[in-house]
């Protein structure tokens, strides 16, 4: 949600800032509105100060004998007028705010300005590329070739665009959970949360997801609950309609969730493995900030996520959105790629977002120093997408012979160095 104050003091600035993601501001909807909003509220007030002249004039006569009929059915009129104008006040004010719901946030000035993705901006590389000395497979073979992976019996359990992963497949995906846990929280400073798999209809308004992007989503039949996108939703929910203590802030979260999505908008792309799924699991982090340091919180947050995959030991790079690609809610997007030798490709595998106080103003989620309160910046990023990070570890990993080897951070979890291929299903 937006400053309504700001919108209201200079449209036209806003709409321009809004241009540059490829946005057109309804300005002359929105200035009408206003225009009319203020219109009733100035009769409204004119009325009312005509109405307490009238009251007084009553007393006075009342005291002298005088008839009033007249004048009480002026004040009547008056008071009818001033209701209905009331009235129209608080509904050209909704209708405003209401257009705002599908306005997205206002990128930052260090946003580079652009149309697409072809317009963001490599900012940094971690590592090289590994030189095979055989033709690389991509995950969507070596995964069934070493029965770890399963999409034919996802089919028939569920149907397109899920997975059943088997054996060290399984194991990997667990071990990833617990190793991303696990460094999040003791090194980086994250208190883990748990949060429900499932939310309302006011969760996901206040981070941006409603109304906006509701073909995206799952929701249960006739209940107003919805199978969550991300953690982001239930863990930045935890304090919808609280005020924090300023000198708790920041205040990081981290947590594994699976994900659902309807994908009702990717129109095709990644229909091959699991880089685009219907059900997914992810370890999420969220930052809650005073204004002032959100960017800074922006940055190690980023640097939190890219930290797994240094660890991992697996090329990546980070790139930051252009306006005209990032995403509703942010105001600025570093995007973590991962290097696939399969696919030949760099894939997102974290998004890092701030949304200063978009979210915040939509949940009512203020902090408070002394006698003023304000709203909180709001952050979060993948810290990893758990099944992007597998895919990574399958494809850099992969050996000559089909089977993987096993990071040296992950071997702990996993109480293995290599993954070899698995006892056919019977």
């Amino acid at each position: 949600m937006h400053d309504m104050g700001m919108f209201r003091a200079d449209l036209d600035a806003v709409a321009e800032r809004l241009s540059a993601r490829g946005f057109m501001l309804p300005v002359d909807r929105l200035r009408e509105l206003d225009s009319r909003r203020r219109a009733a509220i100035t009769e409204s007030e004119q009325q009312l100060a005509e109405r307490n002249l009238v009251s007084r004039e009553v007393g006075r006569l009342r005291k002298e004998g005088a008839d009033t009929t007249g004048l009480q059915e002026r004040s009547r009129v008056l008071g009818e007028n001033i209701a209905a104008l009331t009235k129209a006040a608080e509904e050209l004010d909704t209708e405003y705010r209401d257009l705002l719901k599908g306005v997205p946030n206002i990128p930052d000035e260090s946003v580079p300005i652009g149309k697409s993705s072809e317009d963001n901006v490599v900012i940094r590389t971690f590592g090289e590329r590994r030189a095979f000395d055989f033709e690389p497979k991509a995950h969507w073979d070596i995964g069934p070739d070493l029965g770890i992976l399963d999409f034919e019996r996802a089919t028939k359990i569920t149907g397109a665009r899920f997975a059943v992963y088997l054996g060290f497949g399984a194991k990997l995906e667990r071990a990833l959970i617990n190793f991303m846990l696990d460094t999040h929280t003791r090194e980086h400073g994250y208190t883990e949360v748990l949060p429900p798999f499932v939310v309302n209809s006011a969760s996901l308004y206040g981070t941006g997801q409603l109304p906006k992007f509701a073909e995206d989503l799952f929701k249960l039949e006739n209940t107003d609950y919805w199978l969550i996108p991300t953690a982001e939703v239930p863990v930045t929910n935890l304090f919808r309609d609280e005020t924090l203590d300023a000198a708790k802030l920041p205040i990081n979260f981290c947590a594994y969730t699976p994900c659902f999505r309807s994908e009702a908008g990717s129109y095709g792309r990644d229909v091959r493995g699991i880089i685009r799924q219907h059900q997914f699991q992810k370890v999420e982090l969220v930052k809650f900030s005073q204004p002032g340091e959100s960017y800074d919180q922006l940055e190690r947050l980023t640097d939190d996520a890219e930290d797994i995959l240094r660890r991992l030991e697996l090329p990546f790079r980070t790139v930051v959105l252009c306006t005209g690609d990032i995403g509703f809610g942010s105001a600025k997007t570093y995007d973590i790629e991962v290097w696939l030798p399969g696919q030949n490709d760099y894939k997102e595998i974290s998004s890092c977002s701030n949304y200063e106080a978009f979210q915040a103003r939509r949940a009512n989620i203020r902090f408070k120093a002394g006698k003023k309160s304000e709203f909180v910046h709001t952050l979060n990023g993948s810290g990893l997408a758990v099944g992007r990070t597998w895919v990574a570890i399958v494809e850099n990993y992969q050996q000559r012979d089909g089977s993987v080897v096993v990071p040296e951070a992950l071997r702990p979890y996993l109480n293995a160095e290599r993954i070899t291929k698995a006892a056919e299903l019977k």
